[in-house]
């Protein structure tokens, strides 16, 4: 068999204009869709006084209302597991990612088939834009437990790469895997990667002697970070490409290139507007705000106007590497989100958990900082009686945000 082909997108160095038009035409099949087919867009869009046939402009998209995580919240298991915005029977779901939620409840991301061969698509995309060939061994060391990011290996073999489903192994196991498979591309968040690294060294080995040409990195900030990249870089002799993506809308639909200067956006998926925090005006192309997100091609769960609650900037220039789709530049979170190992983690996660539970008060203080690398979370909690059993409360404490959320933390 020959060399995938799916990475040539037409998307990815059409006009501006000629983008933009066909995403027009997207947009209002995904807003006519969405209207026709989900109870939630039906009564949001009639509540806000706007019809599928308003939309005759990308301009006129901000006539729809937003949605957030809060939204999702809301709306799941009305109705059915995956709720009121869920456009299609759940007999038609083959996949479904999930990612913690204040609620205790992990939030929903439902895939039919074509959605989930689509989104393969766009991470064979990606990789070959990341510099992956047919001929290069991938391991994959990401999460594979319901975590949007664990199917993206497929995308590395539809390309037609060798995939090695690592997943979150102790570190001496995935330098073993490295050693023993030789992978000329891994995947891993940026602090694991400068961890790995360090505990390579360690043990006597020497990263730049092993097989790893390139490092593509996810699921916290970093890789946009010149200093971090740059020290990941060093330590490996290797190449660092970053990728971006969600797990409302799917894994990783956006990437770097070689030149390293801001991810491209799949265009053909993913329609971005960036808009003032506090008031959601919709600001210009370049003006620094929250990515706004509306997916025009996923019919299992249409997204529209999903404030990702990520800060950032939209580059449409050409860029040097040919590509014409647009780039972004996250530059941080509205809110007090942090990451710990690939997780989003809110204050309100440790607070679903804490506030009622047995044998203290409720109240509690979270610390975040790094070791070995790598970001982590501590807790102070305060017992409710003064002859309490500390190691006992902390035991259970540990385990119960294990389980909610899916990291435990550090220390309490």
């Amino acid at each position: 068999m020959g060399e995938s082909k799916y990475w040539e997108e037409e998307w990815e160095t059409l006009p501006r204009e000629d983008i933009e038009k066909k995403q027009l035409e997207s947009l209002k099949e995904i807003v006519k869709y969405a209207y026709d087919n989900t109870i939630y867009y039906k009564k949001s869009f009639d509540e806000a006084g706007v019809k599928p046939e308003d939309i005759k402009t990308l301009e006129d998209i901000k006539k729809l209302p937003f949605i957030d995580k809060q939204t999702e919240r809301k709306t799941q298991g009305i109705g059915s597991m995956v709720g009121e915005l869920c456009a299609v029977p759940e007999n038609d779901i083959v996949f479904i990612s999930a990612s913690s939620g204040s609620t205790g409840v992990p939030t929903i991301s439902p895939f039919t088939q074509k959605d989930f061969d689509e989104w393969m698509n766009i991470e064979s995309r990606l990789m070959y834009q990341a510099g992956m060939r047919k001929h290069d061994r991938y391991m994959h060391g990401i999460n594979f437990s319901l975590f949007v990011g664990g199917p993206c290996v497929l995308g590395a073999q539809r390309l037609g790469a060798m995939g090695i489903w690592a997943g979150t192994l102790p570190s001496d196991r995935l330098l073993y895997i490295i050693q023993q498979f030789k992978p000329t591309f891994i995947q891993t968040t940026p602090s694991y990667a400068l961890y790995l690294g360090e505990t390579a060294k360690k043990k006597g080995i020497d990263p730049k002697s092993l097989s790893v040409k390139r490092i593509i990195v996810a699921g916290e900030p970093g890789g946009s970070i010149p200093a971090t990249r740059n020290a990941i870089e060093a330590l490996w002799d290797a190449k660092l490409i970053e990728f971006y993506g969600l797990s409302d809308i799917f894994g990783a639909c956006a990437g770097m290139c070689d030149e390293q200067h801001g991810l491209h956006l799949a265009e053909d998926h993913i329609l971005v507007e960036t808009v003032d925090p506090k008031t959601g005006d919709v600001l210009k192309d370049g003006e620094t705000g929250e990515l706004v997100f509306t997916s025009i091609r996923k019919h299992a769960r249409p997204m529209i106007r999903f404030r990702t609650g990520d800060i950032g900037y939209v580059d449409k220039s050409t860029c040097k590497c040919g590509r014409t789709s647009a780039r972004i530049h996250i530059v941080g979170r509205k809110d007090d989100m942090f990451i710990v190992s690939g997780v989003n983690i809110f204050p309100s996660d440790v607070e679903t958990v804490l506030r009622d539970f047995e044998g203290i008060t409720g109240e509690y203080r979270i610390h975040v900082f790094e070791r070995d690398y790598t970001a982590r979370y501590g807790v102070e909690v305060e017992k409710e009686k003064p002859d309490a059993d500390v190691e006992d409360i902390k035991k259970r404490v540990v385990a119960a945000l294990k389980s909610r959320i899916g990291v435990k933390p550090d220390y309490i």
